[in-house]
């Protein structure tokens, strides 16, 4: 490809992706590059109920300090949320009242959740710390990715439900 060639293509490429997200604005509609989900244009449906363990939802993460230092570290990107942080596409899996241990693994009212193994150090070798577990408060969801370096509640522990703007519906998407 020539460099006029690359120019326009990622020029292109730019344009689209802000298009994406204006359209992201008003419609609901997200991009998701991240692989904690698979990658792709995702909309987000109203949610006119109780979350529900297994729901697949977005939600903006607060800005506590496990937060705050996951978008220092680049676990999470810039976005419209409170604090500048980006929507984050996980699933329910503990609701208000149910018991959370974490161990090697995460347990939930002593079941052990699927692809839950804990991780001691991120991609760069810096230790995590992982969230200490207990009772989800009322008002707060335990959220979970199956991707392994997903950053999720494992790390960051329950977070309110006021933070969810709806379910996660995949438009056009793909497994990487």
């Amino acid at each position: 490809m020539s460099r006029r060639g690359a120019v326009v293509f990622v020029t292109l490429t730019g344009s689209l992706m802000v298009a994406l997200e204006g359209i992201g604005l008003v419609g609901g509609i997200r991009l998701n590059l991240t692989p904690s989900e698979p990658i792709g244009i995702w909309r987000i449906e109203p949610l006119s109920r109780a979350p529900l363990v297994g729901d697949l939802a977005f939600i903006c993460p607060p800005p506590t300090p496990p937060i705050q230092e996951a978008w220092q570290r680049g676990y999470l990107r810039r976005g419209l949320c409170a604090g500048g942080f980006a929507p984050l596409i996980k699933t329910v899996v503990a609701l208000p009242g149910q018991h959370v241990a974490i161990g090697d693994i995460v347990k939930i009212d002593g079941a052990v959740l699927d692809a839950s193994r804990i991780r001691e150090s991120d991609g760069q070798g810096r230790p995590i710390i992982p969230y200490s577990g207990g009772i989800v408060p009322p008002g707060h969801v335990f959220l979970h990715s199956s991707f392994a370096s997903s950053y999720d509640s494992r790390y960051f522990g329950p977070i309110p439900d006021s933070g969810l703007l709806g379910l996660a519906k995949p438009i056009l998407t793909f497994n990487p």
